[in-house]
């Protein structure tokens, strides 16, 4: 299995209070595996809140709905031993 790496990292950004925030991040190869997320060292599972997926097999995406003020801190993306933050 070939090492997958960030080709396009994590991008700093600024949300309103009640606003929907999508965080992207681009690896070298599809259907990469051993992938999380995280906000604040806690890892984020799919569901109602936090909306994670691929798209075109390479571009890693998480959507946050509806941000409050507790989720300002550190977006992590993680695929193998390489990670990138926001």
């Amino acid at each position: 299995e070939p090492d997958v790496t960030i080709v396009s990292g994590l991008k700093d950004m600024v949300v309103f209070e009640g606003d929907d925030v999508t965080f992207r991040c681009q690896v070298s190869h599809e259907n990469a595996r051993d992938v999380e997320w995280k906000l604040q060292d806690v890892a984020l599972q799919n569901n109602e809140m936090n909306e994670i997926s691929v798209e075109k097999g390479k571009v890693h995406t998480l959507t946050l709905r509806k941000v409050t003020e507790q989720d300002i801190g550190t977006v992590a993306f993680r695929v193998g031993p390489h990670t990138s933050t926001a």
